[in-house]
């Protein structure tokens, strides 16, 4: 399959991310349990009357996507492919109350119509009048890769040359006190977080929305090469270095060759042992991290490859990501690993555009 070019990128998150500067003003959270996304000013972007009826993350994907498109110069993707762990699911939590309080009689459809996951895609298109391919994927953390991979077979069939490929994912309030309730947020007492060094269960949880344009050709402003995209549903501890490893022979590259590796901390202690382990191959790489910057959620990845995306176009690293002093003069190829609570493995193989 033929590597692909991410053309735009924007995203929306618990960072200024929207901001030109924001590389320099990158704040890290360790001290609440939730970190909400700093939200822009939709009216910008949406008319007031519908703004009343999107949930937050209809929201967020509608300005991140518009701010993708427009960096890109497109006008009309030929296809709109969006992956998202949890959904609208602020609008489901709205209908299941609506049925428990009206005792599943007299029910309006609005919120029904406006949980199910492509509602976010749906939205995008029918702000866009576009009538292209539409999908949404819904893999938990390995959404956005399962998307990405997608617009490649796309593009390298020759059904489309242009795709604007976004994840979202939002915060509501019923789900996040479920969350708490089964430890996959960490409690009071478990805090601050140590990302790198945690011996506690559960995560700071964030929310966001990433989108690109992902395109069949370079551009002058394009951000990186999208070469090639590995996922495994489940993996030993012990089959790490051997999944990482063979991933890097299947695209003629050693653990020599990766000059920064983006690693998916999240205080988790029982998971986050992946990463750990992985660190082990790559002696010689810079070793980033980035979930104390967006917290944990089904895709924080896509806030990974927005910075890597900048890393790679600006060949700049922010200190406040480094785990090791490791610094390449260029950096040409990045390495994203990321999963879930030891689930759904992901790597995303970027080089410079």
């Amino acid at each position: 399959m033929s590597a692909v070019y991410i053309n735009s990128a924007s995203c929306i998150s618990v960072q200024d991310t929207l901001n030109e500067n924001f590389l320099q003003n990158l704040k890290p959270e360790n001290s609440v349990k939730m970190i909400k996304a700093i939200e822009p000013n939709y009216k910008e972007f949406i008319p007031p009357a519908m703004i009343r009826r999107m949930s937050k993350t209809v929201k967020m994907s509608s300005v991140a996507s518009h701010h993708a498109l427009k960096e890109a110069g497109i006008e009309q993707p030929d296809a709109i492919i969006v992956g998202t762990g949890m959904g609208c699911s602020q609008d489901s939590e709205k209908f299941l109350k609506n049925v428990i309080d009206n005792h599943e009689e007299f029910l309006t459809p609005t919120f029904f119509i406006q949980s199910t996951h492509n509602t976010v895609a749906g939205q995008i298109a029918l702000g866009l009048q576009c009538h292209a391919y539409n999908f949404t994927y819904v893999n938990t953390s390995s959404s956005l890769e399962f998307s990405f991979l997608d617009a490649q077979l796309q593009i390298s069939d020759g059904e489309a040359e242009n795709i604007l490929v976004g994840s979202t994912d939002e915060q509501t309030d019923r789900t996040m006190e479920l969350y708490c309730l089964n430890n996959t947020i960490k409690h009071e007492g478990q805090l601050p977080a140590d990302h790198l060094n945690s011996t506690t269960k559960g995560v700071i949880w964030g929310e966001g929305a990433s989108f690109f344009v992902v395109g069949k050709d370079k551009t002058e402003n394009s951000y990186a090469k999208l070469t090639d995209i590995k996922i495994s549903n489940r993996l030993e501890l012990d089959e790490t270095k051997s999944f990482i490893q063979e991933f890097l022979t299947e695209n003629n590259l050693s653990a020599q060759d990766i000059d920064a590796v983006i690693l998916g901390f999240s205080s988790d202690a029982s998971s986050d042992v992946y990463y750990t382990n992985a660190m082990g191959l790559f002696a010689d790489s810079a070793l980033l991290y980035y979930k104390h910057l967006s917290g944990e959620f089904n895709t924080a990845s896509g806030f990974s490859t927005f910075m890597a995306c900048h890393i790679l176009k600006e060949q700049q690293i922010p200190e406040v990501m480094m785990i090791n002093e490791k610094k390449k003069e260029e950096v040409k190829n990045v390495l994203l690993y990321n999963h879930l609570a030891g689930s759904d493995h992901s790597l995303v193989l970027l080089e410079r555009a």
